[in-house]
């Protein structure tokens, strides 16, 4: 059902010297580890995605949020046997989204340890630099993980140029810094689904443009729930600072896939 090379626990990049010592809210909660227990994942069942197939063959027809719930539902208890295990199964996700924000402060802050070298891409494009940014943080490795990690990068990228027009991908805010690594965290999660289960909704959806219109609703409706997952760990005192950025998106995740798992049927 995971990988045998799924990392347990992300672990976030050691900060900058300079970062202060850990508060007693950085320190990792319950929710920031993989349980003892996930350690040996279980052997994914044959037609695991069977529910999920028909959910999601429903949702492209009609279009019923419900039936996209259902579906949701389903990819978490019986595709990967629950939360848990879901959330260990996306550990790649959380580690690298660590990789990500690192790289951001530690080429705002000016850092010895930066991955990307600031002076090599002065004068170059913003598409330069993003693709820099993406090759220092999740080199390619032929796996399917890696593209998609790769793909959710660029598009959270593309998105908060998008929102912050005048955006400085070499010198990011805070704010800037949360909002892309929330958007990354939401897209690679609605990528993931649509690699698993995404050509049952093509499949089954009346025409191409009803297709396109499904996908748009589903990646909405995930990055929505994400998005919510990390507005209550941020109510929580748990933010995306430096050096915990790891732990606080595995929170997020395990927080998503509870409310996916909650779904009834």
């Amino acid at each position: 059902m995971v990988p045998p090379w799924t990392p347990a626990a992300p672990q976030d990049p050691v900060p900058p010297a300079e970062e202060p010592d850990a508060t007693p809210e950085d320190t990792p909660s319950e929710g920031d580890v993989a349980p003892p227990g996930l350690q040996a994942p279980p052997i994914a069942p044959e037609g695991r995605f069977g529910g999920v197939r028909t959910s999601l063959g429903n949702f492209a027809r009609s279009g019923d949020s419900g039936d996209l719930r259902r579906s949701l539902g389903h990819y978490v208890r019986s595709g990967y046997g629950g939360s848990n295990t879901a959330t260990q199964r996306f550990g790649g996700t959380a580690e690298t989204a660590g990789s990500f924000g690192h790289a951001f402060y530690s080429t705002a802050s000016g850092a010895a340890d930066a991955p990307v070298d600031v002076a090599a891409l002065a004068g170059r494009s913003t598409e330069e630099i993003a693709n820099a940014i993406i090759e220092a943080v999740r080199p390619v490795d032929g796996t399917q993980d890696s593209e998609a990690e790769r793909a959710a990068m660029h598009d959270a990228m593309s998105k908060l140029l998008t929102q912050y027009p005048d955006a400085d991908l070499l010198n990011l805010s805070d704010a800037e810094r949360e909002f892309v690594i929330e958007k990354f965290t939401a897209i690679d999660v609605a990528r993931r689904f649509e690699l698993d289960v995404g050509k049952h909704l093509l499949e089954k959806a009346p025409t191409a443009t009803v297709a396109l219109a499904r996908l748009k609703q589903m990646r909405s409706y995930i990055a929505e729930t994400v998005a919510a997952s990390f507005r209550k760990l941020r109510d929580q005192g748990r933010t995306l600072t430096a050096g915990r950025i790891a732990r606080v998106v595995q929170a997020a995740l395990r927080e998503t896939f509870e409310v996916f798992e909650g779904y009834e049927e």
